[in-house]
């Protein structure tokens, strides 16, 4: 399409070698280029990743060594506990840790990143439909940044009570060190989290409806396209009812409301709260968002695992109309199971039942999508390629993930369970071994379309390596704490005799989790080298079928520079009809053996 900008005057600029402060600030800081959006996004969200690993290092420090002096930066952040983690901080790390990954860099990363990135590309698009609400869903973000860093700056050195935030605990600034302006300040950042999240939804949504190429029909999108399309669809209806609540509790904490409250509530002496609400309608209203949330966290990345493992295995996608229909399940069932989350808080039975059935069902479009990928890579001519070895990765952990989640169904196996270590393997395996192990495929699939340079392979597969054998380290065995009832969130388990056999496991994880941290190290250098040192890449470099690899590698401004025409699905992979093992999208059928770009264009 057109690579000409919006405004003459700045296609001209460029044209003549001029480039000023001001065109600067407009291309590259507050762009309206998906492309630019989305990498600001990439940038953003990997630099919360390393700062939530931090956290979750200290959280695995107590729980390894408790009481203990911790090396180096204990002295400077808790001199006055003689370098020792204190409980009132502890409670902040595993608030903290879970906030960061899970709103500022797990959801932004796939709906900011790589929706911003590749929606437009995939779909044959110049840009989004709405460039500056784009541009604004990146900058709202930027408050919700300064917000929750900024809260670990006051009193309290951050929120404290857990990513769920419950009251009243989270609605009294009394209950604890971490309930009062750290609080605040961590409701009005999921605020912020939560219009970006609005603005990027109402825009793809918008975008993949209404600017697809010719011939893109629906049947014809990626499923990572299907996978942001779906995620956008669960944002619209669940987001509101989060952003509403957080509001509410707000207003409890600062206007004296009592929405959360119960009556005559009185926490550490502090006055009688107005009262008359209902802590437990904070839970549902929070889950009602956050249960879908994990299919935010996880639909995207099952979408982008199928496009890899296709292009690697070199075969067509085993059952793509099974697959879409398997993630709008996957959907759907998401709203109607938020209950399960709440199976210890005197739940009617009846009610705990339908939760409990409805949590099952989710299981059959999820073992849908598992075989299919199964059938996919069978037979297949597979590459081992870094992105490759990344989704083969998701698809092992997301079973042992999904497996677990079975167990947590069951309303008589999560009153044991409950708030136990069983639970966090479960999500962690879901989003860590799951969706974190897709974003690092993803990156590298993409990267040279990105950059237009190839990550080292070497490299890539060291750290797919040491990251694979670390996090099973990690997470697995706490399936085996969870098993016999080691309890979470508490700074010292070991005060229960019956836990204290449980500390050597424990030090253990921790090992294996400084170690995984650790194995990052092969991936940021990798990273930033072959952004300017990289082999160059061609417009196709994996020899793929989507439209974003027909389009230049970076894509200059308006992404192609010819028009479109899509005639075939995207995992045409091995088709008779051509004389190469692919078939992209905009190839007519009637030339064969062209299937690099556009018969009009030449590799660049």
């Amino acid at each position: 399409m057109s690579s000409i900008t919006a405004d003459g005057h700045a296609a001209h600029a460029h044209s003549s070698g001029e480039f000023g402060v001001g065109e600067f600030i407009t291309t590259y800081v507050f762009s309206r280029d998906h492309k630019v959006i989305g990498i600001q996004f990439l940038f953003s969200t990997l630099l919360w990743f390393l700062v939530g690993g931090l956290l979750a290092i200290g959280i695995r420090w107590q729980l390894a060594w408790p009481w203990s002096d911790m090396p180096v930066i204990g002295p400077m952040l808790f001199s006055a506990e003689g370098g020792q983690i204190s409980p009132e901080f502890y409670t902040m790390l595993f608030t903290m840790h879970a906030t960061v990954m899970t709103f500022l860099v797990i959801i932004p990363i796939l709906a900011g990143a790589f929706g911003n990135y590749l929606i437009p590309l995939m779909i044959g698009a110049d840009d989004m439909a709405f460039p500056t609400m784009n541009m604004l869903s990146y900058w709202v973000m930027w408050p919700a940044f300064f917000l929750f860093g900024g809260s670990f700056f006051v009193a309290g050195n951050g929120a404290s009570s857990g990513w769920t935030s419950y009251p009243p605990l989270a609605s009294i600034p009394e209950s604890a060190p971490g309930s009062g302006l750290a609080q605040t300040m961590w409701l009005l950042g999921l605020t912020c989290v939560g219009i970006s999240s609005m603005l990027g939804s109402v825009n793809y949504l918008t975008t993949i409806i209404q600017m697809r190429a010719p011939g893109m029909t629906m049947m014809r999108l990626p499923l990572t396209i299907w996978g942001m399309f779906i995620t956008a669809l669960l944002q619209a209806f669940a987001l509101p009812v989060l952003t509403a609540a957080g509001l509410m509790q707000l207003l409890d904490r600062t206007a004296g409301t009592g929405f959360f409250i119960p009556e005559a509530l009185s926490v550490n002496n502090s006055p009688m709260a107005p009262g008359g609400g209902q802590p437990l309608l904070w839970q549902h209203l929070f889950w009602f968002y956050s249960h879908p949330a994990v299919y935010i966290m996880i639909l995207p990345a099952m979408g982008m695992v199928s496009d890899i493992l296709c292009c690697f295995a070199r075969k067509p996608l085993f059952g793509y109309k099974p697959m879409v229909y398997a993630m709008n399940g996957i959907a759907g069932l998401g709203f109607i199971v938020w209950g399960h989350h709440m199976f210890v808080s005197g739940m009617n039975p009846g009610l705990g039942m339908t939760f409990m059935v409805a949590t099952m069902m989710i299981a059959l479009p999820s073992a849908v999508k598992t075989f299919n990928w199964l059938g996919t890579i069978y037979g297949g001519k597979i590459q081992f390629t870094s992105p490759m070895l990344f989704s083969l990765a998701f698809v092992s952990m997301f079973v042992v993930g999904g497996l677990s989640g079975i167990f947590m169904a069951a309303t008589p196996v999560d009153i044991f369970i409950h708030d136990t270590y069983y639970i966090v393997a479960h999500f962690h395996y879901v989003l860590f071994g799951g969706t974190a192990m897709a974003v690092f495929g993803g990156i590298y699939f993409w990267f040279p379309k990105m950059f237009g340079r190839t990550m080292n392979e070497f490299w890539g597969k060291t750290h797919f390596l040491l990251t694979f054998i670390f996090l099973n380290g990690t997470f697995f065995t706490m399936h085996i704490l969870g098993a016999v009832g080691f309890p979470r969130r508490l700074a010292d388990p070991y005060h229960y005799e019956t836990f204290r056999h449980l500390q050597p496991i424990n030090q253990f994880m921790t090992i294996c989790a400084i170690l995984m941290v650790a194995s990052q190290i092969p991936f940021i250098l990798n990273f930033f080298y072959s952004m300017f040192f990289g082999p160059k890449a061609g417009r196709n470099p994996w020899h793929a079928n989507g439209l974003e690899w027909q389009a230049p590698s970076p894509p200059g401004h308006g992404n192609f520079d010819f028009q479109p025409i899509v005639y075939r699905g995207p995992y045409e992979y091995g088709s008779p009809e051509s004389d190469k093992d692919y078939y992209p999208q905009t190839q007519p059928p009637n030339e064969r053996g062209q299937a690099d770009v556009s018969p009009t264009l030449t590799d660049k």
